[in-house]
């Protein structure tokens, strides 16, 4: 199997990967590469002949190499270096480097849905409103102020609040219009959980379908109300909209662009937005069942 290593050098050290891949029998050169570079970098090495890549990195990483790897014959393999973590946690693959390394040899493919918004591929979520919103002001103070990720979204989380919006969005869901005033639009790759202690994991990624849920019009004591009562697993009707069964979302609004996060990053699109679902569209190296 020929195979390509992909490495967020922002993420991990070229050693010790090296030194991972190769107690677990893995024989490959390492790229590392800044992570605005990776998908470029994976794509490159698929049309090579690659058919296993290997990425290094953090959830952002993993989703610019899926964009890559979805829809070819290539597999993907993941060494989960970022702080979350949330595909290979949700995949089962072991958070320490030696053991997911070993896992890239003994695993077994598996088929997984990815999502997309616009052509651009997510493999965890992606939202519109105050998160987003909460991820800018998080890196910027990472890169200013070199703080860590947990504290400067607390910091982020607690300013954005202060600077409380909500978004006026069009949405249309199988043929089906609405308009909503919302302060988080949040589009799941397959079923999210909300309460506690498994807030935020998956049980599949493989049922074909989107998890939508726009959060209702609320001021800022109303809204950390109904986000405290979905993590007890009490949430109220007037909280949040969930949306079952999606396979096609289109999103509009009268803004020139619109600020999403996807899968922990920032960028900006013009609307109309189109977030689809793409049914067993990428391979992955995970545990046997």
């Amino acid at each position: 199997m020929d195979t390509a290593v992909i490495l967020n050098r922002n993420k991990g050290d070229a050693g010790d990967v090296a030194a991972a891949l190769a107690e677990a029998g893995i024989d490959a050169p390492i790229e590392a590469v800044d992570g605005n570079e990776i998908r470029d970098r994976a794509e490159a090495a698929i049309k090579a002949g690659a058919t296993l890549v290997i990425v290094g990195g953090g959830d952002g990483s993993v989703s610019s190499a899926a964009q890559a790897v979805a829809g070819t014959d290539a597999t993907l393999g993941i060494l989960p270096l970022g702080t979350l973590n949330h595909l290979a946690r949700d995949l089962g693959i072991p958070p320490n480097l030696k053991d997911s390394a070993r896992l890239i040899v003994s695993g077994r493919a598996r088929a997984i849905d990815v999502a997309e918004v616009n052509d651009r591929t997510f493999v965890n979520n992606g939202a519109i409103g105050l998160y987003p919103l909460m991820v800018v002001d998080r890196e910027a103070q990472e890169h200013r102020l070199g703080r860590s990720k947990r504290l400067a979204m607390l910091v982020a989380s607690l300013r954005t609040l202060a600077r409380f919006h909500h978004q006026r969005l069009r949405l249309s869901v199988d043929g089906g219009d609405a308009r909503v005033d919302t302060p988080l639009l949040f589009v799941g790759n397959n079923d999210y959980r909300l309460a506690l202690p498994a807030a935020g994991q998956r049980d599949t990624l493989d049922d074909g379908q989107l998890c939508v849920m726009v959060m209702r019009k609320k001021g800022v004591a109303g809204f950390l109300a109904a986000v405290g009562r979905a993590l007890l697993g009490i949430a109220r009707r007037d909280d949040m909209v969930r949306i079952d069964g999606v396979e096609l979302l289109k999103v509009d609004s009268d803004r020139s662009t619109l600020t999403l996060a996807l899968d922990g990053e920032t960028l900006a699109m013009k609307p109309p937005l189109e977030f689809r679902i793409r049914p067993g569209a990428l391979k992955v190296i995970a545990p046997p069942s």
